[in-house]
């Protein structure tokens, strides 16, 4: 005798959900009596130990944050990683520790963000073994994405523009960078373009005029992609000292001039 499909559950009439209409929810698989092996466990290769840091538009001793290989909905989704190969319940309390600091500082640097009202940290750890946070941020005034499916907005809304990520990343380095580590991401870069030629005559004057219209500015194709894979909420490879050589004692002096 089939099972009878549980009914729909509450939540789908929630403002916040995505989705209208019919739906069905699933039958529920039974469960497999051994669970396959993460990315990072057994013989299976770890993305995050094997990415180069160039892959990452911040660096640090103990922790990278990395972002998607192109722009989405979300005016900033990061991911903070720690070089080490721990998941989050092998972190020793030292690093542990840390990742407080950390988890609080990327949010911060992210907040800070025009636009920005809040920063959602999650952590699933379904699909890799190395520790990875995920951050999103829900842009100011979006009430419809509050609550628990901005991740799922976040593949619905159209992505913001190249060149507005590529500024939020750069900003979002440099901040993390005031407490140490490196940044890598750049903001996008303006090329400017000469005429194709210059004459006293109105007509040519008038024909100058519209290829300046089209070719003064060169958006963000310049700008080299990055080296990291594209990753997504399932299989994402995102002390006794603050992040980065900073003392505690040092770096508490310095959370005065956080901002957000």
């Amino acid at each position: 005798m089939q099972d009878t499909p549980p009914s729909v559950p509450d939540f789908t009439q929630w403002p916040s959900f995505p989705f209208e209409g019919d739906i069905r929810v699933k039958q529920l698989d039974d469960p497999v009596p051994v669970e396959p092996p993460r990315r990072g466990e057994e013989n299976r290769e770890c993305t995050a130990c094997n990415a180069p840091d160039e892959a990452y538009i911040w660096v640090g001793e103990r922790w990278r944050v990395r972002t998607m290989d192109r722009p989405t909905g979300l005016p900033m989704v990061l991911i903070l990683e720690s070089r080490s190969h721990l998941d989050l319940g092998d972190l020793p309390n030292l690093l542990a520790a840390e990742l407080g600091v950390m988890t609080v500082r990327l949010e911060r640097a992210i907040r800070s963000l025009d636009g920005v009202a809040r920063v959602h940290v999650n952590r699933w750890g379904d699909g890799s073994a190395h520790l990875h946070m995920w951050f999103l941020a829900r842009p100011y005034g979006r009430l419809q994405l509050r609550g628990t499916f901005l991740s799922l907005w976040d593949s619905i809304l159209p992505p913001i523009s190249e060149a507005q990520w590529r500024e939020n990343l750069a900003m979002v380095a440099a901040w993390l960078a005031e407490f140490g580590g490196r940044p890598l991401a750049e903001p996008p870069r303006i090329q400017w373009h000469a005429p194709s030629r210059f004459s006293t005559s109105p007509p040519d004057q008038a024909e100058t005029a519209d290829e300046e219209a089209v070719s003064v500015i060169e958006a963000a194709e310049e700008i080299p992609e990055p080296s990291g894979e594209s990753v997504d909420a399932e299989d994402a490879t995102p002390a006794d000292v603050v992040p980065d050589g900073n003392t505690p004692a040092a770096d508490a002096d310095r959370q005065t001039g956080w901002r957000g």
